[in-house]
């Protein structure tokens, strides 16, 4: 890791989100909608991604439930490969930007060099799983 005098430029502000991938989303989307405290923000098609969202918000952070919704699926690949579980882990940032250029800075690989529109509108970048040891990040910020 490169020593860093400089200050990055933006923070993360919280756990946006977690992802399970699924074959299909009826299941848990049934599940999470019978538990007290958390709130169904509806479904997304996601087309470019070939992924539907099924959206739960608690107090305190988000559960997306992404499928496929065609083969060759980034989540289909996943799925035949992992099986059902944990996708992705979702980071808040105040800076997308600032946040792809510092993880640039500090040699870590971006599967995203620059901004994309994902769920709910969020800008996302995501973190390359072999700088990760095989966990795939996500930033995300909210659109201005």
């Amino acid at each position: 890791m490169k020593n860093n005098t400089n200050l990055p430029g933006f923070k993360i502000i919280g756990i946006d989100h977690v992802a399970v991938a699924v074959k299909e989303t009826a299941t848990l989307t049934d599940f999470f909608s019978q538990l007290p405290g958390i709130d169904y923000n509806g479904s997304e098609n996601i087309s470019y991604q070939k992924i539907l969202t099924d959206i739960f918000a608690t107090s305190n952070g988000k559960i997306e439930l992404v499928s496929p919704t065609e083969e060759g699926s980034p989540i289909t690949k996943f799925l035949e490969k992992r099986g059902i579980g944990m996708h992705h882990i979702a980071l808040k940032v105040d800076n997308i930007e600032k946040a792809i250029s510092y993880m640039k800075f500090i040699d870590v690989k971006m599967v995203d060099t620059k901004p994309r529109i994902g769920a709910e509108g969020l800008l996302i970048a995501f973190v390359h799983p072999k700088s990760t040891p095989g966990l795939l990040i996500e930033f995300c910020q909210s659109p201005a």
